[in-house]
């Protein structure tokens, strides 16, 4: 299985789990896992000012974050996504990965600003990137998958969180 596959099915395995409510169970319940292989297929295999960095055990992904570089003049770069393998969750790897996104932020974005969206449902995710210093920074209408309003479920919001400096993120070794 390649990196894309990989990906993929993580990709997916965490939407099921945690984008309930937001995102249509029709779309959730069917092959989500051939969306995301086609969107990191595209987006691993094409030039872009961006970088994905993976978490392996045993050779396989149990981690990863897609940083996007100078995406938002205001913002800065953006984490596009990160996900973690459900069982493996609360280990560290999500800080690690984080860790090393702002290291490639400040090392290749024009500022080091860095933000994401995360789901407004998604408290858990929300703490856990406050408990890393980012700040909520107002909502947004969640953008459906693929473009297609019928994966959403009603009108779901998406939570800006953001880090001014990266280069002051307290991303230690603990969480």
């Amino acid at each position: 299985m390649d990196d894309a596959e990989q990906i993929a099915a993580l990709h997916a395995d965490s939407w099921r789990r945690n984008y309930r409510g937001a995102y249509a169970d029709s779309f959730l319940d069917g092959d989500v896992e051939a969306d995301r292989r086609a969107v990191w297929s595209a987006r691993l295999g094409g030039p872009a000012n961006s970088e994905t960095i993976l978490a392996e055990q045993d050779a396989r992904v149990v981690g990863f974050v897609h940083v996007g570089f100078d995406d938002d003049p205001r913002w800065g770069s953006l984490v596009d996504n990160l996900h973690v393998t459900h069982d493996l969750r609360r280990m560290g790897i999500g800080t690690q990965l984080l860790r090393r996104a702002a290291r490639a932020v400040a090392g290749h974005g024009a500022d080091n600003a860095m933000y994401l969206w995360v789901l407004r449902q998604n408290t858990a995710a929300q703490q856990f990137y406050r408990a890393l210093g980012a700040t909520a920074e107002g909502t947004a209408p969640v953008s459906p998958p693929g473009e297609d309003p019928a994966r959403l479920h009603g009108a779901p919001l998406k939570l800006r969180m953001a880090w001014p400096d990266v280069t002051r993120l307290p991303l230690g070794d603990h969480q």
